[in-house]
């Protein structure tokens, strides 16, 4: 039997080492390259209207004047309204201006986050305690300010009691009412029963699931005057006999007349 022929082994060529940039420098870079605001020399209009890093207006400048001052204060001129004419530019540090126009766009971006739509699945033969574990998912959903379309799914012979179904959506619905609105009634599309719950939005600065305040005291209502109460009629005095006055005696008449 012939051996096999013994191939050399060749080392694999190293390859070249990459060249890494230092942090700040990298940093520089990559803030010098942002398009979304011109900075020091990306700036294109031949004057601007300065302010120093304290805010004062120092007024319309030349742009290589701006960026020497700039520079001497170990800072960057950045250009924050473009529009103008000329631009406007403030002298200050570059990393933290974008670090708070990045911080304040997030900020933007949650405030007009749409809610998202989430769906609980349940089937008509749930037990009670589940039930109350699914209720409980559901009311963060919507305190999350978050659409949950509840579906009830029935399968084989559970489609002969669909009152079962529309009983537990009416359970869910009467116990979520102070968190959630429904879209509806119940509707039934195939083998599912579904309603839609949306998020109710309370007055601004009162947090989620706060109870409303308990209603003051009311204030005992002041006593109505008395109405004014008539006269009696009083009796007319009734006269005695012992105090009437006696008769006058008549006059003797003469004898024989």
């Amino acid at each position: 039997m012939r051996g096999r022929k013994k191939v050399k082994y060749r080392p694999r060529a190293e390859a070249p080492a990459k060249r890494l940039l230092p942090r700040e420098g990298y940093r520089r870079q990559s803030l010098s390259n942002d398009k979304r605001v011109r900075v020091n020399r990306n700036i294109t209009s031949p004057q601007v209207r300065l302010i120093d890093m304290h805010g004062t207006m120092l007024g319309i400048k030349p742009l290589i004047e701006a960026v020497t001052m700039a520079k001497g204060s170990n800072l960057d001129l950045v250009e924050i309204s473009p529009d103008a004419n000329p631009p406007v530019c403030k002298v200050m540090d570059f990393s933290k201006f974008l670090y708070e126009k990045d911080k304040q766009d997030r900020e933007n971006r949650k405030k007009q986050k749409a809610g998202v739509l989430k769906e609980i699945r349940l089937n008509p033969r749930i037990a009670s305690h589940d039930l109350q574990t699914k209720i409980k998912h559901i009311e963060e959903f919507l305190k999350e300010h978050n659409k949950v379309r509840v579906t009830v799914v029935f399968r084989g012979r559970e489609n002969q009691h669909r009152n079962l179904g529309e009983e537990i959506l009416n359970a869910v619905r009467d116990h979520l009412s102070t968190v959630g609105a429904p879209e509806g009634r119940p509707q039934m599309m195939g083998n599912r029963m579904s309603i839609m719950l949306a998020p109710v939005h309370g007055k601004p600065g009162a947090p989620a699931g706060a109870k409303p305040a308990a209603p003051a005291a009311a204030k005992p209502a002041a006593p109505r005057p008395a109405a004014p109460v008539a006269p009696k009629p009083q009796a007319p005095a009734v006269v005695k006999p012992a105090d009437q006055p006696a008769p006058a005696p008549k006059p003797e008449q003469a004898p024989g007349v």
